[in-house]
């Protein structure tokens, strides 16, 4: 896959705070391959059967790399939503690149309750409480196979959870506490 990406992120936070001209921005999530969604990736490319002919949502998609590999896995249409607008101009770059129609949107649809769809695709979502716990009854109210990619963030509830995969993920020291993120992708256990 071809990615436009950032090598470093202070930079690149920097710039995007001078071009807008506002400080104590978010960092940019959307300019990094972060370790969920690297993981979740790599599960979706060897696991086509997961997404092949299905309505995909990539929550929270950043870059588009999870929407990207969804779409080469033979999803049948993939929306990919992310609440910052340079994320929503990353996914159309990166899947333009990668020859992939997917749709883009900056709505919040964790605000709602989740569009018609098959699969929905999580990476690295649950460092924070509230955003977790959002995420999480957004997943539970869906009625869809849920897969999350999580290097072991805080928040994620593992005991309503079945991993289903674990990669060793490259991931930048700049961003992460190592070079290497054990990171597991989990399944929704559903009751």
């Amino acid at each position: 896959m071809k990615l436009h990406l950032a090598h470093e992120a202070v930079p690149i936070w920097q710039k995007t705070e001078e071009e807008l001209g506002e400080m104590g921005l978010p960092p940019p999530f959307w300019a990094f391959a972060w370790a969920g969604g690297q993981a979740l990736a790599r599960h979706v490319l060897d696991h086509p059967e997961t997404v092949r002919g299905k309505r995909v949502i990539d929550i929270a998609s950043g870059s588009g790399l999870v929407a990207i590999a969804a779409m080469k896995a033979g999803a049948a249409h993939v929306l990919a939503a992310d609440i910052d607008e340079f994320s929503v101009a990353a996914i159309e770059l990166n899947s333009a690149a990668n020859g992939c129609a997917i749709e883009a949107t900056a709505e919040d649809l964790l605000a709602k309750t989740a569009p018609p769809c098959d699969v929905i695709l999580v990476g690295d979502m649950f460092y924070e409480r509230e955003l977790a716990g959002r995420c999480f009854a957004f997943l539970q109210a869906a009625k869809a196979t849920s897969l999350i990619g999580d290097p072991g963030r805080s928040y994620l509830p593992k005991e309503q959870l079945i991993q289903v995969a674990s990669y060793s993920v490259p991931v930048s020291r700049e961003l992460e506490d190592s070079e290497i993120k054990k990171t597991a992708v989990w399944k929704l256990a559903r009751r």
